[in-house]
């Protein structure tokens, strides 16, 4: 329970998480769902009545139960950002964002942040202490820019690293042990990083998800947040940052990561 909002994660697809926010009359905020089913399964099982969506962005594997789930509650409002609306991205939107915009679920002011890098309409939702980031930030690491550049993207997660450290973190997709073995790449030396990766170990190994983690925990083993670290500027010079500006450091590890295979 997170004060007066729980937060149900829902597997989808391969590896992917939707969310269920429920308040205590069991009204309930969908949260990214790549696909119907299981949403639905979980709404019946729990006997909650769904009001809304709240798309990250536009990848089908964001969005790609919302049709189905609007053959189920064609009443359900759908809510994405302005430039996806614009670009007609996201099935059946009926709210669109711009910057500065807030929702209200319930009794609950959602802050939304504008966090474009990943893809140009990215949006995340902070909630009672809690950040629902898609797929700009994943715990250990981050998306792949596939609209946006380099400063683009490290100036979002740079404001969503501004964030209270005890925001709990609900990103897109379970692929927290591979960005540990990035994470521990870039610093060996770094001991909250092996911390971490034996305690995700014993939750995955229990079928659990590795979330949500925290951004104070973000912070401390997450290269993608540690762009000023002595030791994760150095590695990025190694892999070939011109400087040492949070841009150009954020570019080189994110080039690394797109090529590692260990």
């Amino acid at each position: 329970m997170l004060r007066s909002m729980e937060i149900q994660v829902v597997p989808c697809l391969k590896d992917n998480y939707a969310y269920l926010l429920s308040d205590a009359a069991g009204h309930t905020v969908i949260v990214d769902p790549s696909e119907a089913e299981p949403v639905l399964h979980a709404l019946r099982e729990r006997e909650l009545q769904p009001v809304a969506i709240w798309a990250t962005h536009h990848h089908f594997d964001h969005v790609g139960g919302v049709s189905g789930l609007l053959a189920q509650y064609a009443d359900l409002e759908v809510v994405g950002s302005a430039y996806d609306a614009e670009h007609k991205r996201i099935p059946g939107l009926t709210h669109a964002l711009h910057p500065g915009d807030a929702l209200w679920f319930g009794s609950h002011r959602v802050r939304t942040v504008f966090v474009p890098g990943h893809t140009l309409g990215a949006v995340a939702y902070l909630c009672e202490g809690a950040v629902f980031s898609g797929d700009t930030l994943f715990a250990a690491g981050c998306g792949r820019m596939f609209e946006g550049t380099p400063e683009v993207m490290q100036a979002s997660l740079a404001a969503l690293r501004a964030l209270p450290g005890d925001t709990r973190l609900y990103c897109g997709h379970e692929y927290t042990e591979a960005n540990l073995r990035f994470a521990a790449h870039v610093e060996p030396d770094n001991p909250a990083i092996p911390a971490c990766a034996r305690r995700v170990s014993e939750l995955r190994s229990r079928g659990l998800p590795s979330l949500p983690t925290t951004l104070a925990d973000e912070c401390a083993v997450n290269p993608f947040l540690r762009w000023d670290a002595p030791a994760v500027v150095e590695r990025a010079r190694s892999f070939g940052a011109q400087s040492d500006d949070p841009p150009a450091v954020f570019a080189a590890l994110r080039r690394a990561k797109d090529t590692f295979t260990a």
